[in-house]
């Protein structure tokens, strides 16, 4: 078990180490995202009452729109109000859930957060948390949306990084102020992924309901590589468990 609040150099190797396996009998990148975020919902624990320090922990990817399951698909465009989506736009795509309510517990649950087309840097600047995640990485929104695939070679520096807000409440970084983080008393938020060369953008993200310092933050940085190295080796066929796309078009 691990304490948020105290997160030593030891805790970090070790939780590393146990990341990194996570893909040992997985058949897709999802069953190794879900295995991501049970461990570190049922591992980071508030040692002051026995329970789960964080209220939720998500994990995202973007994913071409054209490659998503038909249901996912269906989520995109409804933020869009049905709005025309190219196949080849990318879309922060929940791979993985695990948190207190039960409906946390599986992708399918999600209302609002499924599959989120981001359509342009225009979308993107307004919303407040995917702009902040983005930049906190220390990345361009631009490359994050490029649609055409490239080796991202030129910022090797800037491939795992985190997002952190240490005040959750009144963070205008952080939306449902008062039917999530105050209800479930979120404290802090922390993020933790990047960009691999391969350009998709991954992100584990925490709501803690103990506050994390930035010397905790920083940790979390070296998490990502291992992260990543575990799900590296799942192609876009091999991305989701059950993978129904509506079509699976040329991206154009």
């Amino acid at each position: 078990m691990y304490d948020l609040e105290h997160f030593s150099k030891a805790d970090m190797c070790q939780c590393a180490v146990t990341l990194r396996n996570m893909d040992e009998r997985s058949q897709s990148m999802e069953d190794t995202a879900n295995r991501v975020v049970r461990y570190i919902y049922d591992n980071f624990v508030d040692p002051r009452t026995g329970e789960p320090a964080c209220a939720l922990v998500r994990f995202f990817k973007t994913h071409p729109f054209g490659f998503l399951p038909a249901e996912v698909q269906e989520s995109a465009r409804g933020i869009l109000q049905g709005q025309y989506v190219p196949s080849a736009t990318k879309c922060l795509t929940l791979l993985a859930t695990a948190g207190a309510e039960p409906h946390w517990n599986y992708r399918q649950g999600s209302a609002g957060h499924q599959g989120i087309p981001l359509l342009d840097q225009d979308f993107v600047h307004r919303a407040p948390m995917i702009l902040q995640l983005i930049q906190q990485f220390g990345l361009e929104v631009s490359k994050v949306i490029e649609t055409v695939p490239t080796l991202l070679t030129d910022t090797p520096h800037k491939s795992f990084n985190v997002f952190y807000v240490p005040q959750a409440v009144g963070s205008p970084y952080i939306p449902a102020q008062r039917e999530f983080v105050a209800a479930y008393g979120v404290q802090s938020v922390l993020g933790f992924g990047g960009l691999p060369p391969e350009g998709e953008l991954f992100a584990v993200i925490l709501f803690s309901k103990v506050p994390i310092s930035l010397e905790t933050a920083n940790r979390f940085r070296w998490l990502s590589a291992y992260v990543r190295i575990a799900i590296e080796g799942f192609d876009r066929a091999h991305t989701f468990t059950e993978l129904t796309p509506a079509a699976v078009p040329a991206l154009r």
